[in-house]
């Protein structure tokens, strides 16, 4: 077992499981103080008015972080797996930055409300998507270029279906 496995394997759930309660959470005070409409508001509009506004940012700023340290452990078990291939370095250095970007505009979108300044808050949330998109995109790439050494190709077709979708 590498040094970057020891104990990190939780990060990708530690990720999805805060994310998920960041909206919940400030959906649940948005709608309990009534600053929003129950009907499926816009993700935005639960963190826009203090109190939500502050537990949408701080939360949403704890899940940019592991998803960056998520993405620097994916980054180094490719690294591991394969020091010597040219085309896989490349991708997968590429995969971090776009994966840093990522959560870089996810940090916007937290604190930069789209009701002070939305052109940030719009970019935050452009970069956030479309560099996650992109960050995915590559990482199927990396499957497939490390199929059938590492990968298998069912790896390879999840991750496919999962960036088409």
């Amino acid at each position: 077992m590498w040094w970057f496995q020891q104990g990190l394997s939780f990060l990708p759930s530690a990720l999805v499981i805060w994310t998920f309660a960041t909206f919940i959470f400030s959906y649940i005070t948005a709608i309990t103080l009534h600053h929003v409409d129950p009907a499926l508001p816009y993700i935005s509009d639960t963190g826009t008015i203090p109190p939500e506004r502050c537990l949408f940012g701080v939360m949403l700023n704890i899940a940019a972080v592991l998803g960056i340290a998520t993405m620097y452990v994916r980054y180094k078990q490719v690294h591991a797996l394969n020091p010597e291939e040219n085309l896989i370095i490349k991708l997968n250095k590429a995969g971090l930055v776009l994966g840093i970007l990522s959560c870089l505009g996810l940090s916007l979108v937290a604190n930069f409300q789209k009701s002070t300044l939305f052109i940030v808050h719009v970019c935050g949330a452009v970069l956030a998507f479309s560099m996650g998109s992109f960050y995915m995109f590559v990482q199927t790439i990396l499957s497939y270029q490390m199929q059938p050494k590492i990968h298998s190709k069912q790896v390879f077709w999840v991750r496919l279906l999962l960036v088409i979708w």
